[in-house]
């Protein structure tokens, strides 16, 4: 029995103990499968970061000065003779990587070269000499046109105007011939229309020896 008293005390000092210590002891789950009693652990799952963090141990201090920042780096980015062999290595893997993409290496094409729909269309565009392929040295006549008399140049601007325009029609039957042929090859590819005449038009337009990856085929080859 408690018998309160004045001030606010209790009488019954043992009851007020137990029932402190029970409020500060953990909550209890008992399963009702396996009659187990677990014990909450009273705190929070700390993160996967957190717990990563703590495995990895402290962070070293920022720099306190631009001195100890350059030693820092120093320090991390090794000897000299081991920058220069880490450089020629990259430099091995990058010619590497182009010798495989100008051989036509499908996993080391850029997005637009990739896949047999556009290979075979890259073949059609080497195996034949394309009218479009005089763009490039048209473009250096007319800018040397531009240093000469106006007189010249007045010709030489509409002779190359002819020809851009003859180019064009070339180029929009390429593209139609090549469309033709991929649907012929490849029915249910989604690859066509206008970006596939579009990319056989740059690719024909670029001297042969420049064109990348590297023509397979060439002029009058079957394809």
């Amino acid at each position: 029995m408690r018998v309160k008293l004045p001030f606010g005390k209790s009488g019954d000092k043992s009851v007020d103990h137990e029932s402190t210590a029970a409020d500060r002891t953990e909550p209890t789950t008992a399963s009702p499968a396996t009659g187990k009693v677990s014990v909450s652990k009273g705190r929070p799952t700390p993160s996967r970061r957190e717990a990563e963090g703590r495995r990895r141990g402290p962070v070293a201090p920022a720099p306190l000065t631009a001195k100890e920042a350059r030693a820092r780096r120093k320090a991390t980015r090794g000897s000299k003779e081991e920058r220069k062999i880490a450089s020629a290595e990259r430099r091995a893997k990058s010619a590497d990587q182009r010798a495989r993409m100008m051989a036509g290496e499908d996993k080391f094409l850029l997005p637009r070269d990739k896949g047999p729909v556009r290979a075979y269309a890259r073949d059609l565009v080497d195996s034949r000499r394309n009218f479009v392929g005089l763009f490039m040295p048209m473009a250096l006549i007319l800018l040397v046109a531009l240093f000469l008399s106006p007189a010249v140049q007045s010709i030489v601007t509409l002779a190359l105007f002819i020809m851009m325009i003859f180019m064009a029609i070339d180029g929009y039957f390429l593209g139609r011939r090549v469309n033709n042929r991929v649907r012929d090859r490849f029915p249910e590819t989604p690859d066509g229309g206008f970006k596939l005449g579009w990319y056989t038009f740059v690719r024909a337009s670029q001297v042969r020896k420049m064109r990348a990856p590297k023509p397979r085929v060439g002029p009058g080859d079957a394809v």
